[in-house]
């Protein structure tokens, strides 16, 4: 078999994609998130699926990669990382609530709560926004194809603007590795 067409197809929509991105949206994103660090908030993060291990990688990158041998640390929780927590609210509750059960009483207004959703429509991103919003938390709506619920809830969009869940995937990670490669350089060492 021969793939390089379809190999070839595929960058070539991603790299369509990623030239329609809304600069100045992800714009006003780092500089909530830098006002977030200044002030010592968390940012809380949560996902479903590959949109999970987008969440755990951020809170990787931010906690170890831009924090580790820095006098002032990101706070970055990610949701999706204890599967104790997880499972308990699953079965006692529903699954619908996995992420706003972990949040009530925790977070606070001065603090983030960055969503991923490639729909925009999961349920419990959908009810961890509703959550945030209760005590006037900002929130980051990280979507693809229209943003469906999420991009209108919320008060800061990373929108990937195309129906297809692989390319939306690949660039929310390619916002997570943007904004640690700039923050680096611009933030590590900022008194």
């Amino acid at each position: 078999m021969n793939y390089t067409e379809e190999i070839t197809n595929y960058y070539a929509r991603l790299e369509k994609t990623i030239e329609s991105l809304d600069k100045e949206a992800l714009n006003q994103v780092m500089n909530l998130l830098q006002d977030a660090y200044k002030k010592e908030s968390r940012i809380y993060v949560c996902g479903n699926g590959g949109s999970a291990s987008t969440a755990s990688h951020l809170m990787n990158d931010f906690n170890k990669g831009l924090s580790y041998d820095q006098e002032k640390k990101w706070h970055v929780v990610s949701l999706n990382d204890n599967v104790a927590t997880l499972m308990a609210i699953s079965n006692d509750d529903s699954y619908d609530k996995v992420f706003s059960k972990q949040l009530e009483g925790n977070i606070t207004k001065d603090d983030i709560l960055l969503a991923i959703s490639g729909s925009g429509n999961s349920k419990n991103i959908i009810e961890a926004v509703k959550e945030a919003q209760k005590v006037g938390a900002k929130v980051v709506g990280m979507t693809g194809y229209d943003g469906g619920k999420l991009y209108q809830m919320s008060d800061f969009n990373m929108h990937v603007p195309i129906n297809d869940m692989q390319i939306t995937e690949d660039i929310h990670l390619t916002f997570n590795h943007m904004m640690m490669s700039v923050f680096y350089k611009k933030v590590a060492n900022e008194k």
